[in-house]
């Protein structure tokens, strides 16, 4: 289990010429609750960020991410249904509230599973000082965020 925070800002290296091409810059997530990929920032001026299917990863490592030497760098999704953290009027910070309209906090950061691409848990803040106080909050479910305009509706079942 890890954190996209973690990722964040990692080098993304080929195995096989063990060439940089780039570092991790958000994450796509899917509306049914999976990882779709990694978003590679873009090396250079004119570069545009492109998307690294999370099946071409080899492996997440602590020091970087190894994708295999024939993958093909997708451009981002224009579709809906494709969602980011940070970029593209992204998830980072949105509020997330229960089915029942009980506020929860503000989505930090999200918890998936490396080998398959499933998430399995959001955390999340409720401001600088009640982070101190209290500590970041940590749901875990099964069914994924229902994604609106506004809120990102979890389910909580006791």
């Amino acid at each position: 289990m890890r954190t996209f925070s973690l990722l964040k800002g990692l080098p993304i290296y080929q195995t096989d010429k063990g060439k940089l091409i780039g570092h991790v810059s958000d994450i796509c997530l899917s509306e049914e609750g999976t990882v779709e990929g990694i978003l590679i920032d873009g090396k250079g001026l004119f570069q545009r960020d492109r998307l690294i299917p999370v099946e071409s990863i080899s492996s997440f490592g602590h020091d970087g991410v190894m994708i295999d030497s024939c993958v093909e760098l997708k451009p981002i999704p224009k579709d809906q249904s494709k969602h980011f953290l940070y970029s593209h009027h992204g998830l980072y910070r949105k509020p997330v509230i229960t089915e029942e309209g009980e506020k929860l906090g503000l989505l930090e950061d999200v918890y998936f599973q490396e080998e398959v691409g499933t998430i399995i848990g959001y955390e999340l803040t409720d401001g600088f000082f009640a982070d101190i106080a209290e500590g970041k909050k940590v749901i875990k479910t099964k069914t994924p965020l229902t994604i609106g305009e506004e809120v990102l509706v979890v389910q909580v079942k006791p």
